[in-house]
């Protein structure tokens, strides 16, 4: 099925598209809790844009769609917001996630359309906008100068939140001390988190403790010895 377009040929994106929840399974822990509360009070009414930055699996793009859904933002990945309505644009706060992907001019009309009245954009990368490959001298001072919220790996409390919210997706029951275990082998990424839980789901038994060591232990290139 193909997108609508306008009068111009112009692709027509949907305005809201699934971020009903986002706040309620979000984890705030040390790694994450300067971002989110900054998060709370941003934009001012001035607009402008801001950047949130960490690694992979740190949660970013979670939190990032946590303040889309409370201020009314259109998400985005990448460079489809190419293909958006520049007048659906105009005076809405924006959330772009994969902003180091987009291109220069691109980026730099979306930096103009955030401080009009209305606007805001936060952009989402695992880079820092300093460390982005910009070619555009008024682009690369405008991401210099940029109010930067970063995020650090997840803790033990996020990475306990991804197991518990994996396993029960997949209507598995571990006992007590599996997560605290696997806690402490896993890399700290949502998608180390993901695999483990699949691997143990293909496993076809109870999840007990002797079952993660056995399964991390076949899968030694994959997670960290104990």
């Amino acid at each position: 099925m193909t997108s609508p377009t306008d009068s111009t040929g112009q692709m027509r994106l949907p305005l809201r598209r699934g971020l009903s929840g986002q706040e309620e399974a979000f984890v705030v822990s040390a790694s994450n809790a300067a971002a989110h509360q900054a998060l709370l009070t941003w934009p001012t009414p001035l607009g402008g844009t801001a950047a949130l930055c960490g690694p992979a699996g740190s949660g970013k793009s979670h939190l990032a769609r946590v303040w889309a859904e409370r201020v009314g933002a259109l998400p985005f990945d990448g460079m489809e917001i190419a293909l958006a309505d520049p007048l659906e644009l105009e005076g809405r706060p924006l959330l772009l996630d994969s902003a180091a992907t987009v291109d220069d001019e691109t980026l730099f009309h979306l930096m103009n359309l955030a401080q009009a009245p209305g606007g805001a954009l936060l952009l989402v990368s695992r880079d820092l906008p300093g460390q982005w490959p910009v070619g555009l001298p008024d682009l690369r001072s405008r991401l210099n100068g940029l109010l930067v919220l970063q995020l650090e790996a997840p803790d033990d409390a996020v990475l306990a939140a991804m197991f518990r919210a994996r396993f029960a997706e997949r209507s598995l029951q571990p006992a007590e001390d599996v997560i605290a275990y696997l806690i402490r082998r896993v890399d700290r990424s949502a998608d180390s988190v993901e695999r483990v839980v699949e691997l143990l789901d293909g496993a076809h038994a109870p999840v007990t403790r002797v079952l993660a060591r056995r399964v991390l232990d076949e899968s030694g290139d994959l997670f960290a010895p104990e």
